[in-house]
């Protein structure tokens, strides 16, 4: 039986590119890792995610405008897939504009639905695959511009950093 779901939490509209350069107080984050590692910490994060999804309370929300474990892996899940496609994109053309992702639309249309089990071999899939992606990425290609919509501008170094801190923040937001 699926718990009945929670009314809709408030978008985050916090810029979070600051980490880049000067990690998060809120988790821990250290910006200052090599990026060389970055397909390695991703599949570090795998088992973390997948021990956290077999858990029993994956569909309760620590408050009633927090994410649920099993919402921050669908989130987990579908941000190495979106930042898979970008990191292709500026491994292939230069200085190219990301497509606007909506991840709050995403999470109140689908997240709190999803099957565990599912959304973990998913995640593991995904990870796997950005990871692989993160590790071909050698020499000069750490510098190969990207930007978002808004004008923030990354390269594959930066974008490394901020797609890190991504996956080790929600990791912490559920207590894995």
């Amino acid at each position: 039986m699926t718990p009945t779901e929670p009314d809709r939490i408030e978008p985050d509209t916090k810029d979070w590119t600051f980490v880049i350069t000067d990690g998060c107080a809120e988790c821990g984050f250290e910006p200052s890792f090599d990026v060389a590692s970055t397909g390695a910490l991703l599949r570090d994060s795998l088992p973390r995610w997948r021990a956290r999804l077999a858990a029993d309370d994956i569909h309760v929300r620590p408050a009633q405008d927090v994410w649920s474990p099993l919402e921050y892996a669908s989130h987990a899940r579908d941000t190495s897939r979106v930042f898979r496609g970008r990191l292709e994109l500026m491994l292939s053309r230069d200085d190219p504009t990301f497509d606007d992702w909506d991840q709050d639309l995403a999470a109140v249309e689908e997240y709190f639905t999803q099957d565990p089990t599912r959304v973990a071999e998913e995640l593991t899939r995904e990870g796997e695959a950005t990871a692989a992606l993160f590790d071909q990425v050698t020499g000069d290609q750490w510098q190969r511009p990207g930007r978002r919509s808004n004008g923030s501008v990354f390269t594959i170094e930066t974008f490394a950093r901020y797609f890190i801190h991504d996956v080790h923040h929600h990791l912490v937001d559920v207590s894995a």
